[in-house]
């Protein structure tokens, strides 16, 4: 007995610190699964609001590499449950995917050690600068993937989305950050028995409560906007082609018989335009039966027909996509200028030509367009008001992004400098099967529509097909059978032709850029006492 009590004597007290570090996994799991819930499929996005809190506190009193250790881990499950999807296409990509984004995560953790000797104040904009200068830089360059970035959690919340005309995601991003801080501020005070009014309690009350007035208050604003303009009848037409039959010759005209039928039976609503989604044609339509068949389907409609097919000249693959005019023309055509790394093109082909193996054929050929596409057609009508008729004649001018080209602002910005007055991403998301993918790919498209509030309809393979309105509202989708993916069919929308010219398309990411200054600034400013 006195031996087991001088060896107990004998043994080093837990610290706190220890206490904490065995503690920390657990917390950040807590943040990674508040996060998934906050995206589709789930859609809770109220969580987004609390989700990091947990996150903060488990690497609090960290050493930097503890901090980045325990926010990467809390990155790499919170991409493994979002984007698993990716493993439908390849299993090594996807997890070179999620080890590579939540680098990021782990970096919001190095760099937020800093934090614990900031005031409060400065914390309160030290922490979401740090993150949306990481969200900015993960989303840019050749390797950039701006995929569920924080803000993009509450494309369902009209209200608070309403300020990306002015900052991009980027401020809705930074605006769940600084609730999350504040919120974390609170709790740590009360947790030391703070009360109010202390200071250290009302500051983040008090600044949290400010901006998200503001926020809600300006969006308001924004949603009883109302634009005006001249409508437009635009049709989408879903085919929905299993992957694995895409480029089967077997199906071939199955595919074709398809979309024609869907074709001309939009036709009998005398829509203005048609669009068809992504690769639609199965083929090069260099091929003059192709070609041909579309163009003939074009004139028989009697409609302007947008479709997504591949294109080869001097031996170079192009994603492009195709207008042909109601009597069956090619209007003009766009190739895809961001294409998919390791999927529709190796960059540094010289450093990872090994990655080749995991690209399928055609896929891992393409070359990048060289310039951005305006697309124009000329709307005609007629129509008759107190027995006079009036006649329309008016000049659309729009831009395409292909594929997941909508998670790129800047890549927009410039398509709506060109003159382009509406937006049409044409996509195929078949790869993933029945995931949450297609939704995801929506949310960025919501966010593109309000940050040049201008209108963006979809057309997809197998979903989501749907039209944006200006304000970021989800107006219409393809259905059957209550379902909205992986159905065939059609959807026909009146979308008015009206934008503003917003702060946002003008100036681009300043408000990223402000973040990243502050990122680099705060730190050096007046620290508290210890």
């Amino acid at each position: 007995m006195l031996r087991e009590v001088k060896r107990i004597s004998n043994q080093k007290p837990v610290t706190s610190n220890q206490k904490n570090l065995s503690r920390a996994p657990l917390l950040a799991l807590t943040s990674s699964l508040l996060l998934i819930l906050s995206f589709p499929p789930f859609d809770i996005e109220i969580l987004a609001w609390l989700t990091l809190v947990p996150l903060l506190f488990a690497i609090e009193g960290k050493r930097p590499i503890e901090a980045f250790l325990i926010a990467y881990l809390s990155g790499v499950i919170f991409f493994l449950g979002t984007i698993w999807w990716l493993i439908h296409v390849t299993l090594p990509g996807m997890i070179i995917v999620v080890l590579y984004e939540a680098l990021f995560f782990g970096l919001f953790g190095l760099l937020s050690t800093i934090n614990y000797k900031l005031s409060t104040i400065n914390s309160i904009l030290f922490l979401p600068s740090t993150w949306v200068a990481l969200e900015w830089l993960r989303s840019i360059g050749p390797f950039g993937f701006g995929w569920n970035l924080l803000g993009y959690s509450q494309y369902l919340t009209l209200p608070i989305i309403q300020i990306a005309d002015i900052t991009g995601v980027w401020g809705v991003s930074f605006l769940i950050l600084f609730v999350n801080v504040c919120i974390y501020k609170v709790i740590k005070a009360l947790g030391r028995g703070a009360r109010l009014p202390e200071k250290r309690i009302y500051i983040p009350v008090a600044a949290m409560t400010l901006l998200s007035f503001i926020v809600l208050h300006y969006g308001h604003l924004r949603l009883n906007n109302i634009f005006t303009g001249q409508r437009l009848r635009a049709a989408v037409v879903q085919g929905n082609i299993p992957q694995k039959e895409k480029w089967d010759l077997q199906f071939k005209e199955s595919i074709l018989d398809k979309y024609e039928a869907l074709t001309k039976e939009a036709a009998l609503e005398k829509p203005d335009i048609i669009i068809w989604p992504e690769t639609a044609v199965p083929g090069f339509l260099d091929e003059a039966e192709l070609k041909g068949r579309v163009s003939a389907l074009a004139g028989a409609v009697g409609t302007p027909l947008l479709i997504g097919a591949p294109r080869e000249e001097g031996g170079l693959y192009y994603n492009s996509a195709f207008l042909f005019s109601k009597d069956g023309r090619i209007s003009s055509h766009y190739d895809k200028l961001h294409l998919v790394p390791f999927g529709e093109y190796v960059p540094f082909r010289a450093i990872f030509a090994f990655a080749e193996k995991f690209a399928p054929r055609p896929i891992g050929d393409f070359t990048k367009g060289k310039r951005p596409t305006v697309f124009t057609f000329d709307l005609r009508r007629s129509s008759e008001e107190g027995g006079v008729i009036k006649k329309v004649h008016k000049k659309v001018n729009f831009s395409v992004l292909i594929c997941f080209e909508d998670i790129f602002p800047d890549l927009v910005r410039g398509f709506m400098k060109e003159g382009a007055g509406l937006l049409v991403n044409i996509t195929n998301d078949a790869w993933f099967l029945k995931t949450a993918a297609p939704y995801q790919h929506a949310q960025a498209s919501v966010f593109r529509a309000v940050e040049a509030r201008t209108n963006v309809i979809r057309a997809a393979n197998t979903g989501l097909s749907c039209f944006i309105d200006q304000k970021g509202r989800i107006t219409a989708k393809a259905e059957s059978g209550g379902r909205d993916t992986f159905i065939e069919g059609f959807k026909i929308q009146e979308v008015v032709l009206s934008r503003a010219k917003t702060f946002y398309v003008k100036f681009g990411d300043i408000f990223a850029y402000i973040a990243i200054a502050l990122t680099l600034i705060v730190p050096w400013m007046r620290k508290r006492r210890p």
